[in-house]
């Protein structure tokens, strides 16, 4: 059959130079493509013998093979599989026009990044004309398993391309790529360069199944030699997807170095995570739990861990859809069997597979952390002390995780020194007649066990948790309960520790509200815009005084925090508790109702609301103000 000569329709001609000039920031991919596409005919190949074994094919030795030649630059990626007949070299490589191609063509001009326009490539499927970004020319060579006859395709990309018979084809089929000169600045790199070669295919192919070769280099210039025997192809890839095999094939060492290379770190993982779905969509999963947290971990830029693979090819780094951003720690590979391999983050986003497997890892890693803490509780220690923070951030924005989270979240509390408490222990060690779980927040531990909050619970025996994650002021208002039980800080609200033994306080306190009603009220102006109000307290028991929160009112942290991430909020007034039985305070009423001249009283007033303030770790709102008020009653005082 004579060589014929077809062109490319109007649009598919457009879209074609679209692709080459335009779309793929990264032109490395073309070689991806190419090993992507040979593996998938070898693939064929082998199910195809296995289904008919009459079949006239050679399956002993199923591989890639690369071929450089310098002098005429040219790049061939060959293999040796199920190849295409001359008809179906016109359907699938010939022409890229089919319907749909106009709208392509559109959603492509309106893309409004690389990013957009390479995810809508990938929905189209055309990755073998990627081969043209870094190509003049391109010649297709293929013989069909079974078939006599192959058939050679060759195009320049411009609009038309040529269909051939040739007798001598081998099995299989073969890609040659005639390189344009390398032009670093517009990202084309020197193709023709083994070295480039080595890297594009560790990074991208180095998983694939079949072996992939590179042939010695070939040069004009090289000659017979001196009789030694000419060196053998070099196999590139290690074909050691470990995620593919069983679990009682691969060596905890062996995880331990992919481990380290996927997550450039030098000390073995925590805790390795495998996981295998089967179905209408099937994926592997290979996960580690770090035993270190990244110095990155908090920083707005921090790179996520999983990298997306589709058939062992390499599809990306730190992909952002397969975890929750609260475990952006951990470290893996995830492997599709049924994802475009030019699939984008956009596209990522909105894939309903992509988001079953979201939630089953999410569920996996969750579940790896309970059986850690169930049974060995030293390296669970590690994993909470390491990533615990990052992982009370899910308790706010992963309503369906959250009773995992609880479960597998621990606190320091005033119940042990040293050993944190979870909430169900915290729970089952409540007193009788006790309904809420209490907890204070603040930046350090010993400042949060010295604060006058805690003094009525500390003489009742109360256990309160200690909090001082910054996230925790967020996380705790959020989930508001646990089995019933409301988390309650101790910072916040009415607090009534007594119980059915103690209703004879309830006499007591009303009297002492009597009592103290005038002084109350004339504070309550006094200190009108810096407070809320002023009231007796039933925490106290050491302190004269304290500050408190309304039951719904952020906390001074809370807006502290909600400013550092530039949202402006309102300065809530607070709450003035003053403890009855505190000299000072039953001073500070008697000289009200004896003096009729209540200037210095205003002062003390100030003075104490300050110590109150400056109690909790604030700062008074006039600090000079307050040290010139303090040193002037010291010099009285001597």
């Amino acid at each position: 059959m004579p060589t014929e000569t077809f062109e490319f329709q109007v649009e598919a001609r457009q879209l074609l130079q679209l692709m080459i000039h335009s779309v793929y920031s990264n032109k490395d991919v073309f070689l991806r493509e190419l090993v992507s596409n040979a593996s998938d005919a070898l693939d064929k190949l082998r199910l195809e013998k296995l289904w008919d074994d009459s079949l006239d094919a050679d399956v002993s030795d199923l591989h890639i093979e690369i071929d450089i030649d310098k002098d005429a630059r040219t790049l061939t990626v060959r293999d040796n599989g199920v190849g295409m007949s001359y008809d179906e070299v016109g359907q699938l490589i010939g022409t890229i026009a089919n319907s749909g191609t106009a709208q392509f063509l559109q959603d492509l001009r309106e893309a409004k990044d690389a990013a957009g326009e390479e995810g809508l490539i990938g929905q189209f499927g055309v990755g073998f004309y990627s081969g043209f970004m870094v190509a003049d020319e391109v010649t297709l060579l293929t013989r069909r398993a079974g078939q006599a006859q192959g058939t050679r395709w060759t195009s320049r990309g411009e609009g038309t391309y040529t269909l051939e018979t040739v007798d001598d084809a081998p099995q299989g089929t073969s890609v040659t790529l005639h390189l344009k000169p390398a032009d670093p600045e517009n990202q084309l790199h020197d193709y023709a360069s083994p070295w480039k070669i080595k890297e594009i295919i560790k990074r991208y192919s180095d998983f694939i199944t079949w072996p992939i070769r590179l042939e010695p280099e070939r040069s004009a210039a090289a000659g017979d030699g001196d009789g030694d025997e000419a060196p053998g192809p070099e196999t590139l890839n290690s074909m050691k997807a470990l995620w593919a095999r069983s679990r009682d094939e691969v060596s905890d060492d062996e995880y331990h170095e992919l481990y380290k290379h996927i997550g450039h770190d030098w000390r073995d993982p925590l805790e390795t995570i495998r996981l295998q779905a089967e179905g209408t969509f099937e994926y592997q999963a290979l996960l580690f739990l770090p035993a270190h947290a990244p110095h990155d971990l908090f920083t707005r830029d921090a790179k996520r861990g999983v990298q997306l693979y589709v058939k062992r090819v390499f599809i990306m780094d730190d992909c952002e859809a397969l975890l929750p951003p609260y475990l952006r720690f951990v470290k893996g590979v995830v492997d599709a069997a049924d994802l475009s391999l030019n699939v984008s983050r956009e596209i990522l986003q909105q894939d309903r597979h992509i988001e079953m497997m979201r939630r089953r890892l999410t569920k996996k890693v969750l579940s790896t952390v309970k059986d850690l803490m169930a049974k060995d509780q030293e390296r669970y220690g590690t994993f909470w002390r390491e990533f615990g923070t990052v992982l009370k951030e899910g308790l706010i924005t992963d309503s369906e995780n959250r009773d995992a989270l609880l479960a597998v979240a621990s606190f320091a509390s005033t119940h042990d020194d040293t050993e944190p408490t979870t909430l169900k222990q915290y729970v089952e060690r409540m007193k009788d007649g006790q309904e809420d779980i209490y907890y204070l927040t603040g930046e350090t531990r010993q400042s949060i066990e010295n604060s006058p909050h805690m003094e009525a619970f500390r003489d009742r025996g109360i256990e309160v948790l200690l909090l001082t994650d910054a996230v925790d002021e967020v996380w705790a208002d959020a989930v508001g309960e646990y089995e019933g039980k409301t988390l309650r800080s101790v910072a916040k609200g009415q607090i009534d520790l007594d119980t059915k033994d103690e209703e004879s306080s309830e006499d007591e306190r009303e009297k002492q509200t009597e009592e103290f009603a005038g002084l109350l009220g004339w504070m309550r102006e006094q200190l009108d815009e810096d407070i809320k109000d002023v009231r007796l307290s039933s925490r106290l028991t050491v302190s004269p005084a304290c500050v408190v929160s309304d039951a719904h009112d952020l906390t001074p942290a809370l807006e502290n925090m909600y400013r550092a991430m530039g949202q402006e909020v309102p300065r809530a007034k607070r709450i003035l508790e003053l403890n009855p039985d505190h000299q000072l305070v039953k001073g500070l009423n008697q000289a009200y109702k004896e003096r009729e001249d209540r200037s210095e009283l205003a002062e003390t007033a100030e003075l104490l609301h300050g110590l109150a303030v400056l109690a909790e770790g604030g700062q008074p709102k006039e600090p000079a103000r307050f040290v010139k008020l303090m040193a002037t009653r010291l010099e009285r005082a001597l």
